[in-house]
Formats: C-alpha cells, structure tokens, sequence
C-alpha cells in the first residue's frame, strides 16, 4: 500500500524525503513532495496506484484505494493541514509533534520516531483538524433485518461480490493470499471468475492444515497455486523483520505475522496485490470463544472485535503486504458490506452451535463442503506455528531474566517469556521508547 509523510510546515522537503525513505517499501513506483503554503507532504505509492492516479494532489487526497472507501489522506483546506483515516483503519495513519510544537504525520511509526515524542495513532474514522481529533464515523448496531435468511445470504454474495469486482477494477497483477479457510477462500471463489489468471498463495509447516485446504480450494477453483514450506529455523530467521516492519511486540499478532510475512513476500514475486479475508471473522461470529456469550451481548461483542482491528489483525495485514511493496485488499471491509453485516441478525451469524453460519449460506455451491463446514483455526494455528516460538523462548529465556525485565519503563507488563523475547528485539530496532500508547495489543493480552 502507498505511504505518506509530512508536516505542517512549508519548506520542509528534506526532512520530509528523509521520513518517506523511511517508509519506502510502501511503495517503490514513484516517490514525491509537495510543498504547499502552510504544509510539506510527501507520498510514495506502488505501481497500480501509479496507474489509478496520475496528478500528485489527486495522489494525497485519495490515497490508498479510494474507490473502496479504505485511505488514509492528507490534504489542504482553508490553508488548515487536514489528515482523515478510513472508518474500519484499513490504511494506517499516525501523528505527533516536533520538539517545536509542530504537528507531524506518516502512515508508519518509523518515520516520525525520530522527530516526535508523543506519538498517537489517529484513530479509525476520525480526522485530524488544526491539531484536533474529530470522529466522523463510529461503528454502532443497527436495526437487524426481518428478511428471510435466503433473501439476506443472497445479499450478502452479491455485495461482497461487488467489492471483490471494485478491487479487480484498480488495476494491476492481482492474487490471494489463500489459508484454506472460509474466508480467504471466499475472496478467492468471487474473484476467480472476473480473472484470466489468478495466483494464490499459501505457507505453513509441513502438514499444516491450512496448506492441505487452501489445497483442494484451489484445485476447485482452478487458481495457479504456489506453497511456501517453512522450517522453524526460518521463522527465528525472520523475526527481526517481522517486528521491524509490524512495530510491535504483541505476541499474538507476531505469531500470526510469521506465516503472514512469508507468503507475503512470495506473493510479491508474481503480483502487485493481494486479497485477504481480514474481518469475516469479527463481521460474521467466526471465533468460537462467541458461543459461549449472551446473545444479547454478542452483536455489542462483534462490534468491539471489529472495531480492534485496526491495530492488530489490519496492522498485520497492512505491514505483511507494504513490507514487499505490494496492496492487501480486504474485501470484507467495504463500506456496502459493512453495513450490511451490521445489520444482519445475530442468530443468522451463529446458528446452532455453527460459526459464521450465514457466510457458508451465502456461499454454498461456491466452495468444497469441507471448506463450508472447517472450523475456525488462527492464522497460526492452521500455519502449522502454535507453540514453536513460545517453546524456543521458554528454553533460551531464564526465570531470572524475565522477572528483571517483564515490566516496561511506560508501565507494561510483559506476560511471557515469548512477549519479552520479541521486546528484546523491538528494543534494537527501535530503542526503549516510554510512550506506547501507539501500539495496539490483542484483546486476550491487554486482558491476562
């Protein structure tokens, strides 16, 4: 995905390509500054985004795919520098000020790190407006619908349908990535149709599950599929990366990264994007831990999840992909389907102990019935990951060390041997930063 930089301040072109080399994975076709009267901006932005848009300004005040409502913009109104992220968080934005007081910006924590001290993350579905926060969406229940679950899942196919057809549409060599599981075969069901050639992409352990669906999925969908075979040797090799380019130290969203990184950077040798089945999961009741909520709860609780994803599974994403210079299109995400999912019942969306169960409605014929009936597995689990790491930190990290060194400067305490481990190596990457408050952590993590 395309990156941009800057601060609110003309006549600051050097700094600015010196924030934007920082980020220039994000997108190796074109990078430029615009040095306007009361702001210096600068972008990068990869090939199909080269295509879609051919005027610098048109560049920032549509950045990062914005036929599918997902940016992250910066722009000049009245002569008032104005940032705005997307509703779900799709695209990444952060700011801070300069020692002088002076607002900065950059779709990644490394470009401001060396120039702020109090970096935020602006939230989703919020602008910033001379130096203010303002929330212009919010996700929130909506009155469920009375149709029949026929007329809903058909529905469903066909706005989600429309959303693969709207990232088709932007151009470029476009794959999949492709678990195996509901999700990510979904996009890859819709969209294989609309495509001459479709690659898609899998990793995971010898005998991971995940490899042995995504498998038979593309075997029936007929896509020219690619496999990445992973030793636990190359997950240690990794881990510097992942951490460098994810900004994190969340134990979770490292796991799943791993796997994520690799096919990510598989995917890059054949196209320049990809989709990803992020959000099906929080949209649609996919994680089991949401049978055993009160129904009552449980659309509050999908809102919640869904609403988290910004700085978890979306950074993952965001970062997997931008880490290679590719764009990870989540079709899930659109607007159209959003706002319908919001809508949907809950009892269509966990029905009789079944996750997701107006998802597999909406595409059954679509997809292998094995596929329709899997069980949700984490993107490290079914990779074949689960406790590799956890168990090389138990061995190489002593009682002693993790006593001296779980609790952070900012206050944090770190919950595992496997969480200080990944510390250890932010710290290099970064240094002991005492302000954090930037970085997302899953839920299960915040709440041990």
């Amino acid at each position: 995905m395309s990156g941009i930089a800057g601060i609110a301040q003309a006549g600051k072109t050097n700094l600015v390509e010196t924030m934007l080399d920082k980020i220039s994975h994000r997108g190796e076709a074109g990078q430029k500054v615009l040095d306007e009267k009361t702001a210096t901006m600068g972008i990068v932005w990869t090939e199909p985004q080269a295509e879609a848009e051919k005027s610098l300004k048109k560049k920032f005040e549509a950045r990062d795919q914005a036929k599918s409502g997902h940016l992250a913009c910066a722009k000049i109104e009245d002569e008032d520098l104005v940032l705005i992220r997307d509703e779900i968080g799709v695209a990444p934005l952060y700011q801070g000020h300069n020692t002088q007081g002076i607002l900065c910006f950059a779709s990644e924590v490394k470009a401001l790190i060396d120039i702020c001290t109090n970096i935020k993350e602006i939230p989703p579905g919020s602008k910033v407006v001379d130096n203010q926060v303002e929330s212009y969406f919010e996700l929130e229940k909506k009155k469920s619908l009375a149709d029949d679950p026929d007329i809903i899942a058909g529905e469903l196919r066909t706005r989600l349908d429309e959303s693969v057809g709207k990232r088709i549409e932007m151009g470029g060599e476009i794959g999949a990535w492709l678990s195996g599981g509901l999700d990510s075969s979904t996009m890859v069901a819709l969209a294989r149709p609309h495509l001459d050639r479709f690659p898609t992409f899998c990793a995971g352990v010898p005998g991971a599950p995940d490899l042995e669906f995504a498998r038979e999925v593309a075997d029936y969908i007929h896509t020219d599929h690619h496999e990445v075979l992973v030793g636990f040797q190359d997950l240690l090799d990794i881990l510097p990366d992942v951490i460098f380019y994810l900004e994190s130290f969340d134990p979770l969203l490292i796991r799943s990264s791993l796997m994520n990184f690799l096919v990510a950077k598989k995917a890059s040798e054949y196209v320049d994007a990809v989709f990803s089945g992020e959000g099906g999961d929080e949209l649609f009741a996919g994680y089991s831990y949401l049978k055993s909520i009160d129904k009552k709860m449980l659309a509050d609780e999908l809102i919640d999840i869904t609403a988290r994803l910004h700085n978890t599974a979306l950074q993952r994403v965001d970062r997997s992909a931008s880490a290679h210079g590719t764009v990870a299109h989540v079709g899930f995400l659109d607007p159209e389907v959003v706002d319908y999912a919001l809508r949907i019942p809950v009892e269509y969306k966990l029905r009789d102990g079944i996750e997701k169960w107006i998802l597999r409605k909406a595409m059954q014929g679509r997809l292998p019935e094995s596929v329709l009936r899997r069980d949700k597995a984490k993107f490290w689990e079914g990779a074949g990951v689960e406790d590799l790491i956890a168990d090389h930190a138990e061995k190489n990290i002593s009682d002693s060390e993790f006593q001296n060194e779980r609790k952070l400067p900012n206050g944090w305490i770190l919950n595992s041997k496997e969480e200080l481990m990944y510390y250890r190596i932010f710290k290099d990457h970064f240094g002991e930063l005492r302000d954090l408050s930037w970085m997302g952590r899953t839920k299960s993590v915040t709440e041990q």
